[in-house]
């Protein structure tokens, strides 16, 4: 069977918004479609499909007079997003030992951090990997729609997560700490690994992130 092809104006869409997300076009950056042809290198169709969908999406905004800029991140931005994390993955991580499951879920989520661990050369892809360590928190549920809201918010998620290493996050340090919470779960120590979880991880997260967003 023939490989689909994939339109210019799906390309343009993923090169687009992986460096939006990436941080290679940063919060508050100005875009043009004839900048964003240029550096594709394509013509202004594909470029302009691909501008609506990310606009669409909340990546991309624009003024009264059209201009537009990648969106910023804010200081709501951020406490929004990370309050959804904590009510998500501190009930998930709370039933993954009320279920019994704490020692089985240690090594999936080590299996999670080990790739995390081997990409700490690479912020971006250390945050790819970071959010399928979450994910797989919160698998538990086995719930479709849990999934799709975590899942619709992913971009926002990596970008927030980028945005906190740029702003003091230590990866290698964030990796030990995981490391050390996958070793309470092992022990099936509740408190111990789901305080690594939320200081070392969720408000460590969000106070760097905060360092840098706009208010």
């Amino acid at each position: 069977m023939a490989k689909k092809s994939v339109s210019l104006a799906d390309q343009a869409y993923e090169i687009i918004k992986t460096n939006i997300i990436n941080l290679t076009y940063p919060p508050g950056m100005p875009l043009t479609e004839s900048m964003l042809s240029e550096e594709l290198n394509m013509s202004r169709n594909p470029v302009r499909a691909a501008i609506r969908t990310l606009q669409s999406e909340g990546l991309i905004v624009s003024d009264y007079h059209k201009s537009m800029t990648v969106k910023e991140i804010t200081d709501k931005d951020i406490l929004d997003i990370y309050q959804l994390r904590e009510l998500l993955e501190g009930t998930a991580f709370r039933k993954i030992f009320t279920d019994g499951k704490a020692e089985a879920y240690s090594y999936r989520i080590e299996e999670k951090v080990v790739r995390m661990c081997a990409a700490e050369g690479d912020p971006f892809q250390w945050e790819l990997a970071d959010a399928n360590m979450h994910m797989e928190i919160i698998s538990i549920f086995e719930n479709e729609r849990i999934n799709r809201i975590y899942e619709s918010n992913l971009s926002e998620l990596v970008r927030m997560g980028l945005y906190s290493v740029r702003n003091g996050m230590e990866i290698h340090k964030t990796d030990e700490n995981l490391k050390q919470m996958v070793s309470f779960m092992r022990k099936n120590d509740y408190e111990n690994a789901f305080s690594i979880l939320q200081k070392g991880h969720f408000h460590t997260g969000k106070d760097s992130a905060l360092e840098g967003a706009q208010p």
